[in-house]
């Protein structure tokens, strides 16, 4: 997938907002401030929010790293050409937005769980 691929994606989730901020970076949230992938437009890297459990799992591939500053929080960093498939690359970011959606209060989920 190309940059511009991956962020026509992320726009296409429920409820998702996208911002630049810090600089140069391309932010996707959700619920206003709640963040699930990022750009960094400097370097053309993707971060996004993995599983506590598949986060090791995930940083032991090549080309996958843990996100700087953002890693305590279980996220990955990957440059283009991204190390994994179409299919794949999205299935992760579909899952790093439920799980920032999964820790909105109940009644901010409503229309953003899929």
């Amino acid at each position: 997938m190309t940059k511009e691929q991956v962020a026509q994606f992320c726009r296409s989730l429920p409820g998702v907002k996208e911002e630049l901020k810090w600089g140069g970076v391309q932010v996707f949230f959700v619920d206003q401030s709640k963040m699930f992938a990022l750009f960094n437009l400097n370097r053309d890297g993707l971060s996004f929010k993995v599983e506590k459990e598949l986060f090791l799992g995930y940083v032991d591939r090549p080309g996958i790293r843990p996100s700087p500053y953002l890693a305590r929080a279980y996220w990955i960093n990957m440059q283009t050409p991204y190390p994994m498939g179409a299919d794949e690359l999205k299935d992760l970011l579909r899952r790093s937005h439920q799980l920032v959606v999964g820790k909105l209060a109940k009644k901010r989920q409503i229309g953003l769980l899929l």
